[in-house]
């Protein structure tokens, strides 16, 4: 399980780069494009943070501007990182508060899975936003990837 989730996270870091590279470079970012991208930052910052016990530093629609993302981006990855380095056995409990203040419980492997699925799906939704902007963004499939 640790490898396996340690390459998800790899190949989640380099989508989310290649989406950092591709947005600072153009003149004007779609604005839902950086609704998105923060969005997906917020929600891996906000679940590394439960799982670690730790406070909460965004809200899950806070906007951060693009000269931003690489830094909180990298951050997000290198506790994730650190979570799973670290932990022994992926079937124990977080418990948690959801952001409309409902007690939860999920295994640690369904969050950490979570946080990669949930990227993925907002980075397919940042790239129609990109194709619709008139760019055409790189291919981000795990396949693309891993050749």
């Amino acid at each position: 399980m640790k490898g396996f989730l340690q390459q998800l996270f790899d190949y989640n870091f380099y989508c989310n780069k290649k989406i950092i590279e591709q947005c600072s470079g153009l003149d004007q970012v779609p604005d839902n494009c950086i609704r998105l991208f923060s969005h997906i930052l917020n929600a891996h910052h906000i679940w590394n943070q439960r799982i670690q016990g730790r406070p909460i530093e965004f809200g899950v629609w806070d906007l951060h501007n693009v000269n931003r993302w690489e830094d909180i981006h990298y951050e997000n990855q290198r506790t994730s990182f650190e979570i799973v380095s670290n932990t022994d056995t992926f079937d124990d409990r977080v418990e948690y508060t959801n952001s409309a203040g409902k007690n939860f419980s999920n295994k640690r492997e369904d969050i950490l899975f979570h946080i990669i699925n949930h990227s993925t799906h907002h980075r397919g939704q940042i790239m129609m936003e990109l194709r619709n902007a008139g760019s055409v963004p790189e291919p981000l499939d795990y396949v693309h990837y891993k050749r």
